[in-house]
């Protein structure tokens, strides 16, 4: 890889992350933008009322000093002509009367001694003609006020602002008191327009920056604030992950800070609840391992006294006493069941234990069932579906007590004839138990894996454990498969196993946790 390339993945992975960290959803993101429309309200906001004040001073600054400067001309120069001037006398008056610091264009009106209209202009024949001046205003300024106690004059100043072609311009008029000409004004605002403008540009800029001010100071408000919130997201999911030693750094006294010491409190206060229930769990499980071993003794010693009792049963003409021959059969039973609970318990704690290994083995699924059905006599009352030819790499041992409980289980609480199919699916070895009996009660279905689990209450004791169909279940899981229960459309239970076809994959993530645990319990003792 070049440098180049290594340079664009570089930037390709911090534009992703700083994407990724102003997600739509994410809390910096919206304190960003709400502090960026805060700063951009209150910015428009200011700039508005701003240039708005400063447009009206200017221009009424203006307006009021060529108007004051207009009229004052009115009454010096035009009220100077006589009552018919000719057009030359308009056109110089005009002159003079524009000739100020104002620089406003001036056109004059009257009549000659002949009854004609005749019109003086500044700007000459082609400048500023009476059609310039709006017709509304020309009314205004001919019409004849009435005279009362607050109207001392007949006529008045008048004005106006227009815009021609996007220059605006202030147009007023006003007639000589006393007789005389009509007078009208055409000043441009085009200067203070450009100021203007300059101002709103101005503003404008000022807006832009205070905008970048805001969101540049949203940003570390984000980042002060967010920090803490960041590590405590990143802590919660470390406690999550089960690092209960997980603990916050706290400084400060405020609510981040208080939020902190929580967390660090709950966290102290389940990693210690999960330690009194893990010793708990584990000396339960200590109990029932060193009670089982304890039993085997004594119950190798009944067992064999119980064969002997069977076999003198068996016997015909044994010494065996007919009123006695129940109990021994009562005894017999159940020394048996008690031997496969004890064995069933043991089984129970290496599962809990996590010390549980599979042994693996290919095998044919077609003639692991069949000897599974024929070593228990069941060839009578099993109907098996399955192909010979579908291999996989299983534990046998665990797989025949898989096959054992769920087919035993079928045979003892199902009705005959249970069949059982085997197909492949995809990567895995799918093996259905179905049986004819009346079904599993709706209730029940979710609690038939549990130990100890009884679907009658009424009936506590029974010739099983509790345990076989939870041993099945842990078989199927050590393989990374699984077992499920439903009832079939047709009637009677269906029991789902699902293994894979290779297991050795969890056989070596099984094998490299017990290392990691016997190295970590290593360590812990060294330590």
């Amino acid at each position: 890889m070049t440098d180049e390339q290594g340079g664009i993945r570089g930037w390709a992975a911090v534009r992703k992350g700083m994407l990724s960290g102003l997600r739509w959803t994410s809390l910096r993101l919206r304190l960003v933008v709400v502090f960026g429309l805060v700063a951009l309200t209150a910015a428009v906001s200011a700039s508005a009322i701003a240039y708005w004040l400063n447009r009206e001073a200017v221009l009424t600054r203006t307006q009021d000093a060529v108007l004051r400067d207009f009229e004052q001309e009115m009454q010096n120069r035009a009220g100077a002509l006589p009552e018919h001037p000719g057009r030359d006398e308009l056109q110089h008056t005009a002159g003079q009367m524009a000739a100020g610091g104002q620089q406003f264009t001036v056109l004059l009106v009257a009549q000659d001694r002949e009854g004609r209209t005749v019109y003086g202009s500044s700007g000459g024949l082609n400048g500023f003609s009476i059609e310039d001046v709006p017709a509304s205003l020309r009314a205004a300024v001919n019409k004849k006020q009435p005279l009362t106690a607050g109207n001392r004059s007949p006529y008045h100043l008048y004005w106006q602002r227009t815009v021609d072609d996007g220059t605006p311009y202030l147009v007023a008029g006003t007639r000589v008191i006393g007789g005389g000409p009509t007078g009208y004004m055409l000043k441009s605002l085009e200067p203070e327009a450009k100021d203007l403008n300059s101002l709103a540009w101005s503003l404008g800029i000022a807006t832009g920056l205070a905008l970048i001010g805001s969101a540049l100071l949203a940003q570390a408000a984000a980042t002060t604030v967010l920090k803490p919130v960041h590590r405590l997201g990143v802590a919660a999911r470390r406690l999550g992950e089960g690092k209960l030693d997980t603990r916050l750094r706290v400084s400060g006294t405020d609510e981040l800070a208080d939020l902190s010491r929580t967390f660090n409190n709950a966290a102290a206060a389940l990693e210690k609840r999960v330690a009194d229930m893990a010793a708990r769990d584990e000396a339960s499980r200590r109990f029932v391992a060193d009670m089982s071993h304890e039993l085997r003794t004594p119950l190798t010693a009944i067992t064999a006294v119980t064969e002997v009792l069977e076999e003198e049963l068996e016997f015909e003409g044994g010494g065996i006493d007919p009123m006695i021959e129940p109990a021994v059969r009562l005894v017999v039973s159940e020394t048996r069941r008690l031997n496969d609970l004890v064995e069933n318990l043991m089984e129970v704690t290496r599962f809990d234990a996590g010390t549980a290994r599979l042994v693996l083995d290919d095998v044919d699924v077609a003639d692991q069932i069949t000897a599974c059905i024929d070593a228990r006599a069941w060839l009578d009352a099993v109907d098996l579906d399955a192909e010979r030819g579908i291999h996989a790499r299983l534990d046998p041992r665990r797989l025949d007590v898989i096959l054992a409980n769920l087919i035993g289980n079928a045979l003892k609480h199902g009705g005959s004839p249970v069949r059982v199919s085997v197909r492949e699916d995809d990567d895995a070895v799918v093996i259905a138990v179905r049986d004819h009996g009346p079904g599993i009660p709706e209730d029940v279905l979710p609690h038939v894996f549990d130990r100890f689990y009884k679907a009658s209450a009424s009936r506590p004791r029974s010739e099983g454990s509790g345990l076989g169909l939870s041993i099945a279940l842990e078989n199927a899981h050590i393989h990374g498969g699984e077992i499920t229960a439903a009832n079939s459309p047709e009637g009677g239970a269906v029991f789902t196993l699902r293994l894979p076809k290779d297991a050795s994959e969890v056989a070596r993530r099984d094998a490299e946790e017990a290392a990691e645990q016997a190295g970590g319990a290593a360590k812990g003792k060294g330590a």
